[in-house]
């Protein structure tokens, strides 16, 4: 019997020991699979976006950037829309992400923690399975949930510096969800922590905003270097050519345009390919509805034919980039088209012109408002709004054809900027904007657009603006205020990333990504300071 105690005694000993060690080779493994390596490929960069690739313009252009300063570059997002023809080169590979499955009949408590966990699994196996683990991890934000914390995982496990690209505050966005308790809602809550905890450490954090910067520094305290990368369009963003405007609306837009009913009587006439709704390229004759002439009258009818123009009995074109989200309010924009139709049907006739509202882009709220907006244009006799999706080389061109671009952005963090005003001073396109907190560091009031804070205002706005059209001093001195893209100067190469121009001075994407986040990636870290 004391044999036997023994026996158990010692078997029990052994068996505790073994637990110990297995305990601690299991630590060990852990710590060592965690534990920061310096193991990344350089000149390489992984581009983490949890989005439609082809729709996040200021994620493609750090790609296109990347791969100019001979970054091998990955990008990791959702597919849905082409990305922009740049992209495709041989220092650039898109990773395209599953669409997660629509859970719609689940309530979003149950539905979004799902969703969450499979992009958490399909971002870490893509991220893991890029062959040489990328020197730098650029990821936007947001969303936060879940890229931030496996972002910071990957990096941590392969030795990659991550920047975070500072879009908004995601928090906040869900915050308008739950418009009755808003940032005091749980789930608002537990966001806020995540995308604190996760965002408050990286390599480098890059902002869109002086505002954002310095809520974010002062409220989370944020570790690495923080650089200010204003959003600035690349140089294909330009004011177009009447010879563009031309193939635009004849090659590209009369198809969709010819089909909408709203549109038909509205527009002048034309006769493609000699003119559309927009431009001619000769006399009257060739805005003509009548059949086309027999062969023998063609060399007459060639010998005719000059460079497009712009027709002076075109209607005004405006535009309007939107996501059709929560954030942008267009029942301010139907109300003040309204306001205008009315003030240009009593004004004398010439006064005013008839307005064509371009609205691009897609979003869940499209076919609510394209609703109303059907049954309102009924009545409308000076005003007519399409809807429609253009791709990413045919956007530009229109920009640059509008008369004035409308924003309806409004910030839910109240510290970032509408891209889309961005793209549209690219194009020399002035802009009517709805007022909100940090605007005034991208629209100069009075200078290169107008603020206005509800549909009255835009309405007189719009009226101010296109009295007299085509010929509208005011609209003019608006475009003057932006200088053509080629115009603008590049910055001195030795010109320090915290040195701010005037804000007179328009510069390219290239110029202001390569004299602010150019010296960040090549930065020597064991000198902190910048390579030669």
């Amino acid at each position: 019997m004391i044999m036997s105690a023994f026996d158990l005694d010692f078997e029990a000993a052994i068996a505790r020991l073994a637990v110990a060690l297995i305990t601690l080779w299991l630590a060990w493994k852990v710590w060592s699979f965690l534990k920061p390596r310096e193991q990344h490929s350089l000149r390489s960069v992984a581009i983490v976006v949890l989005g439609d690739i082809g729709r996040s313009p200021r994620m493609m252009y750090h790609a296109e950037s990347f791969a100019e300063n001979d970054f091998f570059t990955e990008v990791i997002g959702y597919g849905g829309s082409a990305p922009i023809p740049s992209l495709e080169r041989p220092r650039v590979k898109i990773r395209y992400l599953p669409d997660p499955p629509r859970l719609h009949f689940f309530p979003f408590i149950v539905s979004a923690p799902i969703k969450v966990v499979l992009q958490l699994l399909y971002i870490f196996v893509e991220l893991f399975t890029i062959p040489n683990p990328p020197e730098f991890i650029l990821v936007q934000n947001p969303p936060s949930i879940p890229t931030l914390a496996i972002v910071w995982l990957v990096a941590r496990i392969r030795g990659c510096k991550v920047i975070i690209d500072w879009h908004n505050l995601g928090y906040s966005i869900l915050a308008m969800r739950f418009p009755k308790q808003g940032e005091r809602h749980p789930l608002v809550r537990v966001a806020k922590w995540f995308e604190r905890t996760f965002g408050r450490t990286a390599y480098a954090h890059l902002f869109v905003t002086v505002a954002m910067r310095d809520f974010l520094v002062k409220e989370w305290d944020l570790q690495g270097i923080k650089v200010v990368l204003h959003d600035r369009p690349p140089a294909r963003f330009h004011q177009s050519t009447p010879q563009g405007i031309h193939e635009l609306f004849v090659r590209k837009l009369e198809k969709s345009l010819s089909t909408q009913p709203a549109l038909r009587g509205f527009l002048p006439p034309s006769n493609p390919p000699y003119s559309s709704a927009f431009t001619t390229t000769s006399g009257p004759a060739s805005t003509s509805t009548s059949p086309p002439p027999p062969t023998s009258a063609l060399d007459s009818i060639y010998a005719e034919v000059k460079a497009p123009s712009l027709r002076p009995d075109r209607p005004a074109l405006l535009v309007s980039s939107t996501s059709w989200t929560p954030d942008e309010d267009f029942s301010i924009l139907l109300a003040a088209l309204g306001a205008y139709d009315a003030r240009a049907a009593a004004s004398p006739r010439g006064t005013l012109p008839k307005v064509l509202v371009i609205l691009t882009g897609k979003g869940p709220l499209r076919e609510k408002y394209m609703k109303e907006v059907g049954e309102l244009q009924k009545k409308w006799k000076w005003v007519r709004c399409v809807s429609m999706w253009l791709e990413a080389e045919d956007y530009p061109v229109l920009l640059g054809a509008a008369d004035l671009g409308i924003c309806l952005h409004v910030s839910s963090s109240k510290l970032d900027l509408p891209m889309k005003v961005v793209d549209m001073f690219g194009c020399a396109l002035p802009v009517c904007a709805l007022d909100f907190d940090c605007l005034d560091e991208l629209v100069k009031n009075g200078k290169n657009g107008l603020i206005f804070k509800d549909a009255e205002q835009l309405s007189e706005q719009l009226e101010t603006l296109l009295v007299g059209f085509p010929n509208c001093p005011r609209l003019a001195e608006l475009r003057s205020y932006l200088r053509p893209t080629g115009d603008r100067p590049t910055s001195p190469p030795n010109l320090p990333p915290s040195h701010e121009l005037s804000e007179d001075v328009w510069e390219s994407w290239d110029a202001n990504w390569a004299r602010h986040v150019r010296p960040l990636i090549l930065r020597d870290v064991r000198r902190n300071e910048p390579t030669t």
